[in-house]
């Protein structure tokens, strides 16, 4: 079984390369890695770094010409991954590759489609009170809109069947991706599972791009995809 781990990466220059080390360096068991890093047109040493990762085994490098966005990046690198199972990891420091094992043990033994980290069934460091609030609005909307409970709908962390995140038709192109699947996934009917991960928000000054507009848009998402036929 080979486990794909999808990196959309836009001006991560600090962090990029600790990043990929610390996805290298988890124990996965028997399980393979691949690599599939989308860099969505960096505009720092982003793509200068990455680089120096196109001639590594399993790991694919992905360039989009002009910035657009964390949604078109996946959907970008979706269409080369080969793994069996693809975990979404940002390219920052945010989240914690060390939880893969835990993120991904349900679709192993076939118990799960799709399995979230929830930062609320684990921790969540440094979380600024606003994003507190947007992520427990967003997790009420979707547990509210589809009658399954959901404790974060926003999280980075989201593993899935390869086939079933590809059957999905992915429209998005910013930050709209998680809600997104959130809908298509439990609209379905398909078997989500929660596990508890390690979070270390970081600050707009270090980076963080989402916005106050990301999380309107993400609830229009839900919305959107709940009643869409």
């Amino acid at each position: 079984m080979i486990l794909s781990v999808l990196i959309p990466v836009h001006n991560e220059e600090d962090t990029i390369d600790d990043v990929i080390r610390g996805v290298r360096a988890v124990d996965l068991g028997e399980v393979e890695l691949e690599l599939v890093i989308v860099d969505d047109a960096s505009t720092d040493g982003t793509s200068k770094r990455l680089s120096a990762y196109r001639e590594e085994p399993d790991t694919v490098i992905l360039t989009h010409q002009a910035n657009r966005g964390k949604g078109a990046a996946i959907r970008t690198g979706l269409e080369h991954v080969t793994g069996d199972i693809v975990v979404i990891q940002d390219a920052d420091l945010e989240y914690d590759p060390a939880d893969f094992p835990r993120l991904i043990k349900p679709i192993v033994h076939g118990e799960a489609d799709a399995v979230y980290g929830s930062r609320f069934k684990g921790s969540h460091e440094n979380m600024a009170f606003l994003n507190w609030v947007a992520n427990k609005v967003l997790a009420w909307t979707a547990t509210l809109l589809f009658a399954r409970r959901v404790t974060d709908e926003a999280t980075c962390y989201k593993a899935f069947r390869t086939g079933l995140l590809r059957s999905f038709d992915l429209q998005c192109e910013r930050f709209e991706f998680c809600p997104e699947v959130t809908a298509k996934t439990l609209r379905g009917g398909y078997r989500l599972v929660e596990v508890p991960i390690k979070y270390k928000a970081r600050t707009v000054e270090a980076g963080k791009k989402i916005r106050a507009r990301d999380g309107l848009e993400a609830i229009w998402t839900l919305v959107r995809f709940r009643f869409k036929g």
